[in-house]
């Protein structure tokens, strides 16, 4: 049997480097997407042989993806599920069990958050009933602005959500200051930041939960796939329960009583003995992720840290060329105690500027350059939150420049030297279109 597997894999490998042959790349013919995945014959292969195993739902490669993750970023535990906006759901909803006594959150308590980002960030706190609090962002990063969070704090508030923004991280320093003088939790939103460091720690090492998303745009992917970090072995329990139904339930899939005691305890008032398996401490979901796509995530994880190097590289080989047209652009900012793991290169185009983002944009998506608003803009001003319960601490003006100037262009690993001099001559020969 083995001997089969061997040749079947060996095919595999076969396959891919002809299906996958690289395609030639035309300037100005073939289109330049803003990320992509990002793989060879080591995902496939994974990806096969975990359907050979067709153990189906999250199994062995799932393991050992949470495991090596959670390695990874120096937390205790990670839990992996079908979605980032997933993880943002359960890293919420686990705030609010009922097993953290007087720190749970109730409805009505306060979310500190921003409105300039992607919507599941918000989402989870609309949807537990939970009140957010928008703090404006800083022009050129893009993150909550740290000399407003002070004043944002009410009577109300119990907890912080932000995410940071297209891989580069917010002033955790100040965000952390915060959180400990008023006992707020933390949750950080690590979707876009795979990789990124502060202080040299890795974002996703610094919330009491933070969340990570493997869509394919993302620094590694799973197509689709997110995950809930943590050291609290208590949060992890209720994560876990929220993923998994609701569950009381530890086992792991395929495993029975594990805790020897299935049979012999008393819930609420469910008669004594009842089947510890099918006993729901928390109004859950089923928000797993199969071992197919946790294979994909093994191999891919062994090589983010040369993702994450490609993905400066090719930041630093865009700032250096785009530098010159300052005068037009808010061109990218990072704090001082920042590394990014670049997800995107951001420029807002300048009041005075001879030309509008409108401008800009349509010359470089004509002229087969993707580009990406910075996702929902100002969130508040979509229509799936008119009228939704909220505050705003002070204003939102830096928020509605991103949301009116902002955009951004790739910096993803699948961008070939070729690719970036054809985007960079696309900029000039647009500045020189507008006399420059």
């Amino acid at each position: 049997m083995q001997k089969l597997k061997d040749a079947i894999l060996k095919k595999v490998r076969l396959y891919y480097k002809q299906a996958f042959a690289e395609k030639k790349w035309r300037p100005g013919q073939t289109y330049i997407p803003y990320a992509g995945r990002v793989f060879d014959e080591r995902e496939m292969v994974n990806l096969v042989e975990a359907g050979l195993d067709f153990w189906l739902t999250a199994g062995r490669f799932a393991q050992e993806f949470e495991r090596e993750f959670a390695a990874y970023l120096g937390r205790e535990r990670a839990y992996l599920c079908n979605s980032g906006s997933s993880a943002n759901l359960l890293a919420v909803a686990a705030l609010t069990s009922s097993q953290l006594g007087r720190r749970r959150l109730h409805p009505g308590d306060e979310v500190i958050t921003t409105a300039c980002g992607f919507p599941t960030t918000l989402n989870p706190v609309l949807q537990y009933g939970l009140v957010p609090v928008f703090v404006d962002v800083k022009p050129g990063t893009c993150n909550i602005d740290p000399a407003l969070l002070s004043k944002a704090v009410g009577a109300k508030t119990r907890a912080i959500f932000v995410p940071h923004t297209l891989g580069n991280p917010c002033a955790l320093d100040a965000i952390l200051t915060v959180t400990r003088k008023h006992k707020l939790w933390f949750i950080e939103d690590n979707c876009d930041a795979l990789g990124a460091r502060f202080d040299g720690k890795l974002t996703g090492s610094f919330g009491h939960l933070a969340t990570g998303s493997f869509y394919p745009p993302h620094h590694i992917t799973m197509g689709e796939g997110g995950a809930v970090v943590t050291d609290d072995p208590l949060l992890g329990r209720i994560v876990a329960s929220f993923r998994d139904w609701g569950r009381d339930c530890w086992c792991a899939p395929g495993q029975d009583n594990s805790c020897g005691k299935r049979f012999s305890r008393t819930f609420g008032s469910l008669p004594p003995g009842y089947d510890h398996k099918y006993v729901y401490s928390h109004v859950g979901y089923n928000l797993k992720l199969t071992d197919m796509q946790a294979a994909v995530g093994c191999a891919q994880l062994k090589k983010l840290e040369s993702f994450v190097s490609r993905r400066r590289k090719n930041f630093d080989r865009l700032y250096a060329a785009l530098s010159q047209y300052r005068d037009c652009f808010v061109l990218p900012q990072h704090e001082p105690q920042a590394e990014p793991s670049w997800f995107g290169f951001t420029l807002m185009v300048k009041k005075d500027a001879p030309f509008s983002r409108t401008d800009i944009v349509t010359y470089l998506e004509r002229n087969k350059i993707a580009t990406r608003m910075l996702f929902g803009g100002n969130l508040l001003r979509q229509p799936a939150y008119r009228g939704i319960k909220h505050r705003v601490a002070g204003t939102l003006k830096t928020t509605d420049r991103v949301m009116n100037d902002l955009f951004w262009i790739g910096v993803y690993p699948g961008l070939t030297e070729e690719m970036l001099d054809y985007v960079i001559r696309t900029f000039a020969a647009f500045f020189k279109s507008h006399g420059r």
